[in-house]
């Protein structure tokens, strides 16, 4: 349970009302701000101006997946409220006081440490990414089908990395009855990727490899599919890139080639909502729990 604790959500999309649920459910009290455009209340929570919250009072502030921008803009779905996270702010927190985001970046990472407070990056934990990497194949799984004209079954793809998301989505479209091949570095990951009953190569052959690719999908977050790699698809291929963005594609050299080429980041929000909210939700709440039963600040 969550008693006593004081709560600040400031914005985000539909994931955060998933948050927000669970939170007032394990008792917490939260300040919303960013809502004031949602029908639904909550019990416990209360919609409030950035300006109207007391932070001396404030244990943790929950921020949305991107964080902020990097002038400290906070995007929000339900306000029309600009709302800017500040070091003055921060500093007006209790030094215990804990912020959650999905990412960060280098503006949040500044006010954050140049005020004392402590950043947890859901996002960089490993159960948020593989629970996130199932709603992420899904979506997948989807784009696949709207921008093709072939079955997924029989078709040549080629995943790029074999991380949390790289090996969901390739066991996933093996499954499915596609022809798999796994690019990837280090030799571990290749004696991964044919231990599954897959085909690994290295990534350095990727020019080789993409010349029969029907679909090629990259979860590396660095430039990997370069203009001389699209040079040699065919020209039906379909690009999806998984990576955050900017992606690891030259989504402009793909376009002149006429090569369709999406860039799909954050595909659990778009296609899963909900489940991603809960995903989030479980997490933070787990981190929140054990920080009231080690003494606040010491999750």
């Amino acid at each position: 349970m969550l008693t006593g604790m004081q709560i600040a959500v400031l914005g985000g999309d539909a994931r955060q009302l998933e948050i927000i649920r669970k939170l007032t459910e394990l008792d917490a009290k939260i300040s919303l701000v960013g809502f004031e455009q949602l029908d639904h209340s909550f019990t416990g929570a209360t919609k409030e101006k950035l300006d109207e919250i007391n932070f001396s009072e404030i244990d943790a502030i929950v921020l949305p997946v991107p964080g902020t921008s990097n002038e400290g803009e906070v995007e929000t779905i339900f306000s029309n409220e600009k709302i800017v996270l500040t070091e003055d702010i921060l500093l007006q927190t209790p030094e215990h006081c804990t912020i959650y985001s999905g990412i960060s970046n280098g503006f949040l990472d500044g006010i954050v440490s140049s005020s004392k407070r402590k950043l947890v990056q859901l996002f960089e934990r490993d159960d948020v990414a593989i629970y996130n990497s199932i709603p992420t194949v899904e979506g997948t799984i989807m784009m696949a089908i709207q921008h093709t004209d072939f079955t997924i079954h029989g078709s040549n793809i080629l995943v790029l990395g074999l991380g949390r998301v790289g090996m969901s989505v390739a066991r996933t479209f093996h499954h499915l009855g596609a022809k798999i091949k796994v690019g990837a570095r280090k030799s571990e990951h290749l004696a991964r990727i044919t231990e599954m009953g897959l085909t690994p190569f290295q990534l350095g052959d990727l020019e080789k490899e993409v010349k029969n690719c029907d679909i090629c999908i990259n979860t590396i977050p660095a430039p990997v599919v370069e203009a001389g790699v699209i040079a040699k698809m065919p020209s039906h291929t379909l690009i999806i890139d998984l990576a955050s963005k900017p992606g690891g594609t030259d989504f402009r050299y793909a376009e002149k080639r006429g090569i369709k080429a999406l860039l799909a980041p954050g595909l659990p929000g778009i296609v899963a909502p909900k489940t991603a909210g809960k995903i989030l939700a479980n997490v933070l709440c787990q981190l929140l729990t054990e920080s009231t039963t080690n003494g606040k600040g010491n999750s």
